[in-house]
């Protein structure tokens, strides 16, 4: 199959792209993939629009769905189907590639956040089990992180990439990592993603590493991702840095900063975290984002083209 790069893809064409063509379409653009993470258990922003809908038309490539419970899957807004076609029905509207995350943790580890609306919940679990579902969903990548508090380790994330790269691993790009400690005293700053948590994931099946955007966490400077993002390259593994720390909702001039020092790191996709204000990161900053690392053609291409090319 002809690939092309994921800056020129039609919703149409995308729809064909199995594993390893969406793999070879993000590293062929360049570094210049956007990646927003959205929460569907919020209210959206736009009442009835979805909060992803809403990442989209400001030119998202990917839509990672936070939060999103595989046995029980929520978006408000998202117009009335059946459970099972949720993941679906949202790239009928969207035309983007659709992410989630899964959590390796237990109700123990996550005990901080018992009771309120971030608690964990079976379908959040990073299993075998629930990426299979996820799969069946129709979604295309699963991103085994932690939210903050939720006792995710990077022990924990290895264990379980390996259950679920044997499990969905031909069917769905797997990508690992965190953006901030996630409750895991020790695992702060530079101990967050460090050069041998990164080859442990690669061993274990991850096609992408994920870890915190250059600025976002201390510690993380634009030298020491860069390094990092080397040996990501060198084991021929594509690279996403994150804004995991609310910093979606910071200045614009803040947002421009990150993107150009993750674009000189050599970051393959840039991640935008999902609390600007709860559910998305502020509209302003993804399309500066946007700009900032592919200019406004790409941008308001991205934005322009209709979902039923």
């Amino acid at each position: 199959m002809n690939v092309k790069r994921l800056l020129d893809c039609t919703p149409g064409e995308l729809a064909h792209y199995g594993k390893a063509e969406l793999l070879q379409a993000i590293a062929g653009s360049e570094g210049r993939v956007l990646a927003c993470e959205t929460i569907g258990l919020t209210p959206p922003l736009l009442v009835d629009v979805t909060n992803a809908e809403y990442a989209a038309s400001l030119s998202a490539d990917i839509l990672l769905l936070n939060m999103f419970d595989v046995r029980q899957p929520t978006i408000q807004a998202l117009p009335k189907v059946p459970p099972a076609d949720t993941v679906r029905e949202l790239k009928r509207l969207t035309g983007r590639i659709i992410g989630i995350n899964l959590e390796p943790t237990t109700e123990e580890m996550a005990r901080v956040n018992a009771g309120t609306l971030w608690a964990m919940k079976a379908g959040r679990l990073a299993t075998a089990e629930n990426a299979k579902i996820a799969a069946d969903m129709g979604v295309d990548l699963i991103v085994l992180t932690g939210n903050p508090g939720n006792g995710v380790s990077n022990e924990a994330i290895e264990k379980a990439l390996r259950e679920i790269t044997a499990a969905v691993g031909d069917r769905v790009m797997l990508a690992a990592g965190k953006m901030h400690a996630s409750g895991i005293v020790g695992e702060g700053g530079e101990n967050i993603m460090t050069e041998p948590d990164a080859q442990a994931f690669m061993e274990a099946g991850a096609d992408i590493i994920l870890l915190p955007a250059p600025g976002t966490v201390p510690c993380i400077t634009q030298g020491y991702a860069h390094r990092l993002i080397e040996t990501v390259h060198n084991h021929g593994k594509l690279a996403m840095t994150a804004i995991g720390t609310s910093q979606e909702g910071a200045d614009v001039a803040t947002i421009r900063q990150i993107a150009l020092l993750c674009k000189m790191a050599g970051a393959d996709i840039h991640h935008i975290g999902d609390t600007g204000v709860p559910g998305m990161a502020l509209p302003q900053n993804i399309l500066a984002y946007s700009i900032a690392i592919r200019g406004e053609r790409h941008t308001y291409h991205k934005m322009a083209q209709s979902v039923n090319r």
